[in-house]
């Protein structure tokens, strides 16, 4: 027998088999958090190693002292219920396995391995499933579709809340602990500059980042190519025509955007900069270079074509129709100090660098506003110049008209993209998403879906509680219900709760 410190601070008692030099455990017996329930632990685990020991004939009776008082158990039964009440809201009851929702409860209390979560199920005071239970659940996970499951609870949430008129749309990569590729698991361009296999993940959330779809995808799979097939997928799963998308300059392509139109829906994108010498000529002749801020500019640009060059003749700019500009989309420029400013910034370093390796003062690598001809390398003013005109402007494409939405409002959509990169983040760090240890693509989906539903959950308790998931888990965690045997009689003790920890019961509608 013997004890361990777990990460999160509680002592855990164990059974143990040691041979050839190695621990196996036998039995997980369970976690302490003071001296009264580790006693309690180790006189159960001397009683399982030694059972039906034979006690000497004293002629002392063994008697149990009415007055003493033993801890039999504790829970964070407040943690658990909140956690399972935010479950049931959302509809995920609907998958109907329970240890599904352990998986989904350890990962928002403490990420960990699906072996490890035995122990974090266990230091909650529930009773934990079998292991095997566990990984059956995960191949339940597949064979029964609990991903539909899920998402259909949270499409059918979302429309009774936020909407689902405006969906945000992103990708990242999760990197596994493996040397060697796949057919799935490959090296790909990596947002954390990693060289591991990846996988790449795409997530569709409503505009207050509560979870809709997620897919995955070949790690080597490019960006571009991922957002028509989540879409595809989450129209064919909610049968839904009426809809916008946004997304980042990183999904922009011809073809991207001319897929998301045919199939009926309307997008808000991020244009790149490169286009804004065309799209902007026009303002550029007639109102000079001076701007006012948050000035926005509601024009057109070309899908493959060059602009015609007569467009800067006329003072006003042309309005986009999807019936009469079939090969234009709608483009809306946006002007802002703060961004110039920060701009100018990124420009003046870059400019520096350049001259640095210009006059060799930095080794030679490529830079930009270097031009190389032969072996000569000289500062390109004109693109710098052409550069700093555009300081502060930012562009965004569209095939929805003005008469439709405004620019101001599409502007404003398209900054709720902030809100798919929060859930990332909170899947990275707060549900620990990565790296991923599963080496079967059934294994990885399922590892997905785990994390998909307890990102919903987080996100459900950080909107009711406006704290984050680690603030919330922090209140309510200590909090533990205690069951004491006195004389042989049960009482059960519940915890004194403190004034921050009751505003959080209160929110999610709880007793506190």
């Amino acid at each position: 027998m013997r004890k361990v410190k777990t990460g999160s601070g509680a002592t855990a008692v164990q059974i143990v088999d040691k041979s050839g030099g190695k621990y196996r455990i036998v039995e997980h017996l369970g976690s302490a958090r003071t001296d009264a329930e580790l006693a309690v632990l180790m006189r159960a685990g001397r009683d399982k190693l030694n059972p039906g020991q034979e006690t000497l004939e004293l002629g002392i009776e063994s008697r149990p002292d009415p007055t003493r008082a033993v801890v039999q158990s504790s829970a964070s039964r407040l943690l658990v219920d909140a956690i399972r009440a935010a479950y049931e809201t959302l509809g995920f009851g609907a998958v109907e396995d329970e240890a599904f929702f352990q998986l989904v409860l350890a990962r928002l209390v403490e990420p960990t391995s699906k072996a490890d979560s035995i122990r974090v199920i266990d230091e909650l005071g529930i009773p934990p499933v079998h292991r095997n239970t566990f990984t059956n659940a995960l191949k339940r996970c597949g064979n029964n579709d609990y991903r539909d499951l899920v998402a259909r609870a949270c499409f059918a949430y979302s429309v009774s809340t936020t909407g689902i008129s405006l969906l945000l749309y992103d990708v990242t990569t999760l990197y596994f602990e493996a040397e060697k590729e796949d057919d799935y698991r490959k090296v790909g361009y990596s947002k954390e500059r990693r060289v591991d296999p990846q996988i790449v993940v795409g997530l569709l959330v409503d505009r207050s980042g509560f979870p809709l779809e997620i897919h995955s995808f070949q790690g080597n799979k490019a960006e571009t190519h991922t957002i028509v097939p989540v879409i595809q997928a989450f129209q064919e799963r909610h049968q839904v025509a009426d809809m916008v998308v946004v997304a980042d300059a990183g999904m922009l392509s011809n073809m991207n955007l001319q897929a998301v139109d045919d199939a009926g829906l309307r997008f808000i994108v991020g244009s790149k900069q490169a286009k804004a010498p065309q799209d902007l000529a026009a303002y550029f002749r007639w109102h000079g270079s001076h701007h006012d801020d948050g000035q926005t500019v509601d024009t057109i640009t070309m899908r493959t074509k060059a602009a015609d060059p007569s467009r800067i003749d006329k003072r006003a700019e042309p309005v986009w129709d999807p019936e009469k500009n079939n090969d234009q989309w709608r483009a809306v420029w946006q002007y802002r100090r703060k961004r110039a400013v920060r701009d100018r910034q990124t420009l003046n370093q870059q400019r520096n660098r350049a001259l640095a390796i210009i006059e060799g003062q930095s080794r030679p690598k490529t830079a930009r506003f270097v031009r190389t001809t032969g072996n000569t390398r000289t500062f390109d003013e004109t693109s710098y110049e052409r550069a700093m005109n555009l300081v502060g402007w930012k562009g965004y494409v569209s095939n929805i008209p003005a008469r439709t939405m405004a620019a101001a409002e599409l502007v404003g959509s398209y900054h709720d993209l902030w809100h798919v990169e929060q859930s990332f983040r909170m899947s990275k760090s707060d549900l620990a998403a990565r790296p991923i240890f599963h080496r079967t693509k059934e294994a990885i989906d399922a590892h997905l879906t785990i994390v998909f539903t307890a990102l919903a959950v987080a996100r459900y308790l950080q909107h009711k509680t406006g704290l984050s998931l680690k603030k919330i888990i922090n209140q309510l965690k200590p909090l533990r219900e205690v069951t004491i045997n006195i004389g042989g009689h049960e009482l059960t003790a519940d915890p004194q709760i403190p004034e921050d920890a009751a505003e959080i019961l209160q929110k999610l509608g709880m007793p506190g």
